[in-house]
């Protein structure tokens, strides 16, 4: 069967409410629909789509051990995942979103193609990279 698109991606964390702030305020993502599960947590949607679910680590944790599914170990840094991408439009305002939210990000420009890049990081250590294509960028 072949895979036709990235669903969504589960960051555990201590603290639930940062994190949800972190992706809605400082990324302008928008909280939406959750079914009741039996652990604490959010979904966030970019557009329509849940693309980011959020857990309290323990309470995932005592769920993953009731239904026998294994559970990510907390390791230095995030572990094996490096980090995770979004595509932006206008590279002024996304600058200034960030930095109204106290967001310290890294700037990269990839030679050659105009492509501007910008590095942070969600409470929780997540690496966050967003892309903004030359013709994207306003600013």
């Amino acid at each position: 069967m072949p895979l036709t698109q990235l669903e969504h991606y589960l960051v555990l964390t201590d603290d639930i409410d940062a994190t949800r702030d972190f992706y809605c305020n400082a990324l302008g993502m928008r909280m939406g629909p959750r079914p009741p599960l039996d652990f604490s947590g959010y979904w966030v949607y970019l557009g329509e789509v849940p693309c980011i679910h959020i857990a309290d680590w323990q309470s995932y944790r005592a769920h993953s051990q009731t239904t026998g599914i294994a559970i990510s170990t907390r390791a230095a840094g995030t572990g094996p995942l490096d980090h995770i991408a979004f595509n932006a439009v206008d590279y002024a305002a996304v600058k200034a979103r960030l930095k109204a939210h106290g967001v310290e990000a890294a700037e990269n420009l990839v030679a050659g193609v105009g492509l501007r890049q910008l590095f942070l990081s969600d409470p929780n250590g997540v690496k966050i990279e967003i892309n903004i294509a030359a013709e994207a960028t306003r600013g």
